[in-house]
């Protein structure tokens, strides 16, 4: 199953895009309203390239041609429209606006990662997470947080789960994974090399690996068995590409509350931590 809207794509895409192709993905993304009534000519001399490339751009991006691109952008317009205006700006001077744009365009976030689930495929996931021996859930730089989150969750309701913030003892431990272990592997291009190269040493041990990433054709996407997709709307607002760390903890809040309902005694063991967890508070 395939929910990715063109702007998903473009999103996902970004880092692994040349120079000019950043350019138009770059201004499609902040312009994408005003490119549906654009021609190709129009594009190419706002993005300074040349209309080859914003053909091959448009054919990288899974489009025929720019028509079809701009026919799903004004599609995917008219899907999401809710006559709120919005744009892409954050301003000290015009907090409340600021706030309304960020809200709408975390909620597109989500809704582009909930929409590319496959049910089928996320079934099978919780399958093998439940049945595991031990889950190792691998990350570097800025998505560790999201890793030891899914850690202390799974503990939680009683199912094994290890990670570390040190990507040495990362590798170590996934030295030691089995075929009835699971690893998941956490990254927002999907091509971070540390990360790809613990994927490919569980593989080799026949372990299953799971990938969380924005892009499902990046190196570690093809690599895992499974992959969950995420979607981020973070370079809307920044000039560098930022990975957002809400739709990774989306996916493993999503993981952990199916989880919860098929996991034996998983109430109990809650309950049991809270106990623990009350002594240390006022």
């Amino acid at each position: 199953m395939d929910n990715q809207t063109m702007l998903d794509r473009i999103f996902a895409g970004y880092d692994g895009f040349f120079a000019s192709e950043k350019k138009i993905a770059g201004y499609i993304m902040e312009n994408h309203k005003k490119v549906i009534n654009m021609t190709i000519k129009e594009l190419a001399k706002e993005c300074g390239v040349s209309e080859a490339s914003i053909s091959r751009f448009c054919k990288k991006c899974g489009a025929q041609s720019f028509h079809h691109l701009k026919i799903e952008l004004a599609r995917e317009r008219m899907a999401t429209d809710k006559n709120v205006k919005v744009s892409n700006d954050i301003a000290r001077d015009n907090i409340p606006q600021s706030l309304r744009n960020i809200l709408a365009n975390k909620i597109e976030e989500l809704t582009a990662t909930i929409n590319m689930i496959d049910p089928a495929e996320l079934n099978e996931i919780l399958n093998r997470i439940q049945n595991a021996r031990t889950v190792q859930v691998v990350a570097v730089g800025n998505t560790i947080p999201v890793a030891m989150d899914c850690a202390f969750k799974f503990n939680e309701i009683g199912i094994p789960t290890v990670t570390g913030s040190i990507w040495e003892t990362q590798a170590a431990y996934s030295l030691s994974l089995r075929e009835d272990d699971v690893l998941i592997a956490i990254s927002n291009s999907g091509e971070a090399s540390k990360i790809f190269t613990l994927v490919q040493l569980a593989n080799e041990r026949n372990v299953t690996t799971v990938g969380i990433t924005n892009n499902k054709n990046s190196a570690i996407g093809r690599a895992v068995k499974y992959h969950i997709q995420t979607a981020t709307r973070e370079k809307l607002f920044l000039n560098e590409f930022c990975f957002s760390r809400i739709s990774a903890a989306t996916i493993i809040e999503i993981l952990y509350l199916f989880l919860t309902i098929g996991q034996k005694d998983a109430y109990a063991r809650l309950s049991k931590c809270e106990e623990l967890f009350a002594a240390e508070k006022l």
